[in-house]
C-alpha cells in the first residue's frame, strides 16, 4: 500500500476532526469522562496521534499527559497513584502519551522494575482499570505497531534533524538493542491485561498518517451517539461607530557596536 501523502491525509482527517469536535460537545453535554491510553515502541507515533485528536478540542477540556521519570517521592507511592491525579473530571478527555503501562514495558526491559514489581503490576492493572470503568470512565487502550526497519528509519531522522533531536534520549538509544525483549514484554502484557472491560486495540503505524486515521475512526465508532444540538450564536449589532484603538508602535532596540 502506498504511503499516504500530506494533502490526501489532510482531506481525510478534516471530517474526522469535525466528529471529534462533536464528541467534545457531547462530553460537555453529558458529563462523561474519556481516557485514551496510547502505547507503543519508541518512534511509533504516539505524539502525532495525540496531536491529531486534540488539535481542535479546547485546552480547557482535554489534557495531554506525558509524565517524566518518577521522583524519589513518587517511587515510594502506590504505583498507580501519580496517574490517578491526571484522570478527567466531568466533560473532559485525558490522553496518556505512555501511561501506567511503563511498568510492563520500558521499566521491565531496561531493568528499572523488579520481576516482583512487574508481576504485581500485571495482576493489579486489570483491577485498576475495572475501577475506572465501573466509575463511568470511558477507557480506550491503543498499541501503535511499528516494525524494526521503520523504527530505525525514524531513529535516523531524529538523529539528523535538529528539530527532532530532542525526541531522542539515551534510553531510546539503549532500547534499540532490546527490540526482541520489548516484543516479549508486550506479548506478556497483552495476555495479562486484555480484558472485556478494558480491551487493547492494535493499530498498524508503519504509515503514521494511515495509522492516525484508522485510530480516530475506531475511537469515534466505539463511542455512543455523540450528536448534540449545537447552540446557535449570533452577534448583535454594534451601537454607534466602531472605536479606533490608540496605541504606540514598539520600535526595535538599535544594536550598539562596542
Amino acid at each position: 500500500m502506498k504511503e499516504l501523502k500530506g494533502k490526501e491525509y489532510e482531506k481525510l482527517l478534516e471530517p474526522l476532526q469535525l466528529e471529534l469536535v462533536a464528541m467534545a460537545r457531547w462530553l460537555q453535554h453529558s458529563g462523561k469522562r474519556v481516557v485514551i491510553v496510547l502505547e507503543g515502541r519508541d518512534t511509533a507515533g504516539k505524539g502525532g496521534a495525540i496531536e491529531a485528536i486534540a488539535e481542535h478540542i479546547s485546552p480547557r477540556q482535554r489534557h495531554l499527559v506525558a509524565l517524566p521519570k518518577p521522583s524519589d517521592r513518587e517511587q515510594s507511592q502506590w504505583y498507580f497513584q501519580r496517574y490517578v491525579a491526571h484522570l478527567p473530571a466531568a466533560g473532559e478527555i485525558t490522553l496518556f502519551d505512555r501511561s501506567w503501562y511503563n511498568r510492563a514495558g520500558v521499566e521491565q526491559v531496561m531493568g528499572f522494575a523488579s520481576e516482583v514489581q512487574v508481576k504485581t503490576f500485571l495482576e493489579e492493572a486489570p483491577a485498576f482499570e475495572r475501577l475506572l470503568v465501573d466509575d463511568g470512565i470511558v477507557l480506550f487502550k491503543y498499541w501503535l505497531c511499528t516494525d524494526q526497519a521503520q523504527q530505525e528509519t525514524r531513529f535516523s531522522e531524529r538523529l539528523t534533524d535538529p528539530l527532532k533531536r530532542w525526541k531522542l534520549s539515551p534510553i531510546d538509544v539503549e532500547a534499540r538493542k532490546h527490540y526482541d525483549d520489548y516484543t516479549l514484554a508486550r506479548e506478556a502484557m497483552l495476555q495479562a491485561t486484555h480484558t472485556a472491560h478494558a480491551p487493547w486495540t492494535l493499530v498498524d503505524f508503519n504509515d503514521q498518517r494511515r495509522g492516525r486515521l484508522t485510530l480516530i475512526r475506531d475511537l469515534l465508532d466505539r463511542l455512543p451517539d455523540t450528536r448534540v444540538p449545537e447552540s446557535k450564536l449570533k452577534f448583535p449589532p454594534l451601537k454607534g461607530k466602531p472605536r479606533k484603538e490608540r496605541y504606540g508602535v514598539l520600535k526595535p532596540i538599535a544594536t550598539i557596536d562596542t
